[in-house]
């Protein structure tokens, strides 16, 4: 059941809407958990996170939550098989350098990853790079090129290819702009994307 009577921001929503009551869930570069509270509190999700960053890490501390300061690329090895319902994966896939393997081994500890990311192909970003022949630095994209943890410059298009590529199964995604959700020609329009996958090939 969807619950309104809190704010969350508009990919966290998405992926709140996603999630059973009662789930198993890992997020995979949690930040300072507003997420994970919000699935526990009224959810009650049963929930652990990885975050990285010390200050995003004390902050999950202070909301009670249960997270481990580490490396996402290295830190899923030691979870068994099925240990989770859902891994998410959330505005942190372009800063992931083996992105194979982490997908693969979200699936392995999950039975559906979740995984939200900015397009790289947006038509504000397509203007700077072809008119001002500059890097893109847009709402989803604040970086400048020399201060971004950005190692993978992907777009909506780019990712459903490896799905197909890889055997994943898109079993929703859903796009946003600026005032919300984008349906017409979202490797243009949407800022931002969140698709959520299973094992199988897509069947559509």
């Amino acid at each position: 059941m969807k619950n309104n009577n809190f704010p969350l921001r508009p990919d966290h929503r998405i992926i709140y809407d996603a999630i059973a009551p009662g789930s198993r869930v890992l997020d995979l570069g949690c930040g300072t958990g507003e997420l994970l509270y919000h699935l526990v509190r009224f959810k009650q999700a049963r929930v652990q996170g990885i975050e990285m960053d010390q200050k995003a890490f004390y902050e999950c501390v202070k909301r009670g939550l249960s997270v481990f300061q580490g490396d996402i690329e290295t830190g899923l090895v030691e979870y068994p098989d099925g240990a989770f319902d859902d891994v998410i994966l959330n505005q942190c896939l372009q800063e992931v350098r083996k992105v194979d393997f982490v997908i693969e081994e979200s699936l392995r500890i999950g039975k559906r990853v979740i995984v939200g990311f900015p397009n790289f192909a947006h038509f504000h970003s397509r203007l700077m790079l072809a008119l001002g022949g500059r890097s893109p630095v847009t709402a989803a994209l604040p970086y400048l090129w020399y201060d971004t943890p950005n190692v993978r410059f992907l777009s909506i298009k780019d990712f459903r290819i490896f799905c197909a590529e890889k055997r994943l199964k898109i079993l929703s995604a859903h796009f946003l702009g600026n005032t919300g959700a984008v349906t017409f020609w979202p490797n243009l329009f949407a800022l931002n994307a969140v698709f959520v996958l299973t094992k199988g090939k897509e069947g559509g």
